[in-house]
């Protein structure tokens, strides 16, 4: 589903990503491993189209995303949950949940699609007309990834999803994606939690000072704690 291809990506003169090879297969769960400052959130930003200069290829359902503006790429079916959430101020969650509804172009399903975010986040069922901000982190988290599959869409790209939350939020949250994947949806995931991340995955990479240095099948990767403390170890 997607391919990536030599990716480089630069902040300014700051060259982050440095040839860049990986896949995600159409219904995988696949991890994205390494230490702070590997260039992980540059990747998921590079594939989304958040950032100005990148080279190399990236193609999602066949067709090139290079070029693509971020809201092209999200109309496409590729959705992204930032890792610092950008739940919007003075809103309720409805209204929230409508903003990925209407960047999606299906405002007229609008109906359909709360009664399905619904049925698929309980918790934020209950909390539909309060104000967003005044939630937990784990539920605001909870928005922020029911907001990015209003439209429906084939991947998401997640961005340290357990960053800060309560540990029984993260299981309940980790148990939301594996129900997400039941339903078709591929997952590309950022996360320093390796064991919680290699967990609910099919296969993971590690980035490295901005490459690729090793991947294997996730459960591969869980039983070997030596390359988990050579490249993951804070």
């Amino acid at each position: 589903m997607l391919k990536i291809d030599k990716l480089n990506a630069w902040y300014g003169t700051s060259h982050i990503l440095q040839d860049v090879s990986l896949h995600v297969d159409r219904g995988e769960v696949v991890s994205l491993l390494g230490r702070n400052g590997a260039g992980k959130t540059t990747l998921l930003k590079s594939v989304m189209g958040l950032l100005k200069k990148t080279a190399g290829a990236v193609s999602f359902k066949g067709a090139d995303l290079l070029g693509l503006p971020a809201h092209a790429r999200y109309r496409h079916g590729l959705a992204y949950v930032p890792e610092e959430r950008r739940i919007v101020p003075g809103m309720t969650v409805l209204e929230n949940l409508r903003l990925g509804i209407i960047a999606s172009g299906k405002a007229k399903d609008e109906r359909a699609i709360i009664e399905r975010i619904a049925a698929t986040f309980p918790r934020l069922k209950e909390r539909l007309g309060q104000e967003a901000v005044t939630m937990s982190g784990g539920e605001q988290q909870m928005l922020a990834i029911a907001r990015a599959t209003a439209a429906g869409p084939d991947m998401i790209l997640l961005d340290e999803p357990s960053e800060g939350i309560m540990p029984v939020l993260v299981d309940e949250m980790f148990e939301l994606f594996l129900a997400l994947k039941r339903q078709g949806t591929t997952i590309l995931l950022v996360e320093q939690s390796v064991e919680t991340a290699l967990g609910i995955s099919d296969r993971a990479y590690i980035l490295d000072q901005g490459a690729i240095v090793y991947s294997e099948r996730a459960d591969a990767m869980l039983a070997d704690p030596a390359i988990q403390e050579r490249y993951c170890a804070v």
